[in-house]
């Protein structure tokens, strides 16, 4: 039964309860229904590719001098839209209290909050929940499902002049007519990113919802089967489906909530981390030609600049920078149980561009390629573990991209792997915990606590259960 969505009327009692207490088990079934009532599981992968046939989809590298409406500080050397919104790219001068002690990079600058916002309706009982088949000119594949919503205010505010952005109004209007399932301000790649947020946000309604072309209703459990398939589900989607509630039927942990909270704090407190945006133009150890700007030793990532037609996006065609990875990243949770419940090691991670310094992350979280050139004392932990994990320990494994909007080709091998008590102690080394996926599963419903390739890996884990 769904609770009344109207405010309570005037009388002797207005308050109401403080939770939906039906809501985690709305979500377990949705999670358990392997078939939609619209769209079959077995005729997605047709629909997909027949979004990608209806339109015209072609991203070409370009010079810099090629960017249209996008040009270099002459004082600076910052790359920016000439309107002043979107985002720009800057340098940032960085010093940690631990390795690497101090570094120069390339970051994008974007402090508008973007909406990241999934539909939810029941059909037949099961909530279903309103999937877009959308372009990002960074997806290896192009074509990826997002959620209903994924604009940032410059885009649903229309500063490209472009078509408006569709069921917007469903995460504007006020809460008459909806009811909030989660909403949270959460970090983006901190890596690449400056204190960047977007509102990750999935509203119910009642009422008819158009269905426009693009867009299709899927179950829970439907997305889950596309979750283990290589870059079908985009980044976007996963940090969004991180943010519901689901159940957690774990009933104690090695560490209590206020354990963990309490061994959070100390790591935040605990880290002197300084990040300043400074000029692009000179910036120490990246040089910039006519296609890249790039690392002097071929690491780390390049800005390169690309020209994009996408049929269906609100603006046809336009030019952008990009930031490319220099190499397939590795994200991965090391998995075990402890007194019988199902535990990940967490990392508290420093990031330059993190807004609060410190968030949770997977166990591991790099590029292995940037760091063959250190000996092993330098290689970051646990990475050697996950590398050269039995595949029968291998609970999970998918390749997904990250945020195709802002990055080119920037994949990554998600991995859950199962690790036996000799390879991990219940100690672990400084800056690891082991907690279960519910308390991530709480505290990834407030602000900035988890990390967003922690997120993916929390979406994975809650479609693949606890099998």
């Amino acid at each position: 039964m769904i609770p009344e969505l109207v405010a309570p009327s005037a009388g002797p009692s207005p308050v109401r309860p403080r939770s939906d207490a039906a809501l985690p088990d709305r979500i377990a079934t949705s999670a358990a229904t392997p078939q939609g009532a619209l769209l079959s599981t077995e005729d997605f992968a047709d629909w997909l590719a027949g979004r990608g046939r209806a339109n015209q989809f072609r991203v070409d590298r370009i010079p810099f001098a090629e960017l249209q409406d996008w040009s270099f500080d002459g004082r600076t050397g910052n790359l920016g839209h000439r309107s002043g919104r979107f985002f720009t790219v800057e340098g940032l001068h960085a010093t940690v209290d631990g390795p690497p002690g101090e570094w120069h990079q390339p970051i994008i600058r974007q402090p508008e909050v973007g909406i990241l916002g999934i539909l939810a309706k029941e059909f037949d009982g099961v909530l279903h929940f309103l999937m877009q088949a959308k372009m990002e000119p960074g997806n290896p594949n192009l074509l990826q499902l997002s959620p209903t919503v994924q604009a940032t205010r410059s885009n649903y505010s229309k500063v490209h002049k472009g078509a408006d952005v569709r069921y917007i109004e469903y995460f504007t209007r006020g809460l008459d007519r909806r009811r909030v399932l989660a909403d949270a301000l959460q970090s983006e790649h901190g890596s690449w990113f400056y204190h960047k947020s977007n509102r990750n946000m999935v509203v119910e309604v009642t009422e008819d919802v158009p269905l426009h072309d693009g867009f299709c209703w899927l179950t829970l459990g439907q997305i889950a089967t596309l979750l283990r398939l290589d870059n079908v589900v985009n980044m976007d989607s996963r940090t969004v489906l991180a943010c519901l509630p689901f159940t957690d039927r774990a009933e104690a942990a090695l560490h209590s909530d206020t354990e963990l909270l309490s061994w959070f704090t100390a790591q935040r407190a605990g880290h002197d981390v300084r990040a300043t945006p400074v000029p692009l133009a000179g910036l120490p150890g990246w040089v910039r030609d006519e296609y890249t700007i790039a690392h002097e030793q071929e690491r780390y990532f390049k800005v390169v600049a690309v020209s994009v037609v996408a049929g269906n996006r609100e603006v046809t065609r336009w030019t952008q920078p990009l930031f490319e990875p220099c190499g397939t990243g590795v994200t991965a949770f090391l998995s075990r149980r402890i007194g019988g419940v199902r535990h990940v090691l967490a990392h508290a991670r420093v990031e330059g561009g993190f807004l609060d310094t410190v968030e949770l992350g997977p166990t591991v979280q790099c590029t292995p390629g940037n760091y063959a050139h250190l000996d092993d004392a330098a290689r970051p932990p646990f990475l050697d573990l996950v590398l050269g994990a039995d595949p029968a320990s291998i609970r999970y494994e998918a390749r997904h991209s990250e945020e195709g909007g802002r990055f080119l080709n920037a994949e990554s091998r998600y991995l859950v792997v199962d690790v036996a008590e000799s390879q991990v102690p219940l100690d672990p080394p400084a800056g690891y915990l082991w907690v279960t996926p519910g308390q991530l599963t709480s505290l990834v419903r407030h602000n900035h606590y988890v990390n967003v390739q922690a997120r993916t890996l929390l979406a994975c884990l809650n479609a693949i259960g606890d099998d």
